[in-house]
């Protein structure tokens, strides 16, 4: 109802954008930490946003700033939310790593992290093989993440459906990205038809 869709917050919880005093501080690795921004997907629902935020400090993460973004969907339905952070080089990784252990769609980390689009097929029993499961471990896939699910059941559930997936992988990773989601469909009996490979824009 609001014309502001969306809510800014702060880690020290006030409603002052900046953040950065400059000291210089260190957090835990001893390196000096550097700004990133991850934009994460979620479901509205109570406690998730908290959830998807515990990897971040549980790794030598501080927060910055956290913009939430509760009326604009994406395509699947879930809420975008974008998170700014610092960490020493070294623990990047193993955060954005953390969240996707934690079932959390990251978007995108990083302004480079993403530099290809795979768009594909899936085709078979994808409702009664559990297509949440299928997506949930094609997600863990370290070079890639799902950002678009378009699925078509005109038969019903209990028939053969498809869906169209679209990924942002990792520049040069493709390969690789396509071996996890074979290895992955191999054992539900679901066809992949292959790709389409996009530049992001």
């Amino acid at each position: 109802m609001s014309e502001n869709a969306s809510d800014t917050f702060d880690s020290n919880g006030g409603g002052d954008s900046e953040v950065d005093d400059g000291d210089g501080t260190e957090t835990d690795g001893g390196e000096h930490p550097q700004a990133h921004t991850i934009r994460l997907e979620l479901v509205d629902e109570p406690g998730q946003l908290l959830a998807a935020l515990s990897p971040i400090s549980e790794n030598g993460g501080n927060l910055l700033s956290i913009f939430h973004e509760r009326g604009n969907l994406t395509p699947r339905g879930r809420i975008p939310v974008e998170v700014d952070l610092e960490c020493p080089p070294d623990r990047f990784e193993t955060i954005v790593t953390a969240l996707r252990d934690n079932g959390v769609n990251v978007i995108q980390a990083g302004a480079e992290r993403y530099g290809e689009e795979l768009t594909l097929l899936l085709v078979g029993h994808l409702i009664d093989t559990d297509l949440s499961d299928t997506l949930q471990r094609i997600q863990r896939c370290a070079d890639a993440t799902v950002t678009d699910l378009s699925l078509s059941a005109p038969e019903g559930t209990d028939d053969v459906s498809s869906a169209r997936l679209r990924l942002a992988a990792r520049t040069g990773k493709t390969e690789r990205v396509l071996d996890a989601i074979r290895e992955v469909t191999d054992g539900k009996d679901i066809h992949v038809v292959e790709p389409l490979t996009e530049v992001s824009a």
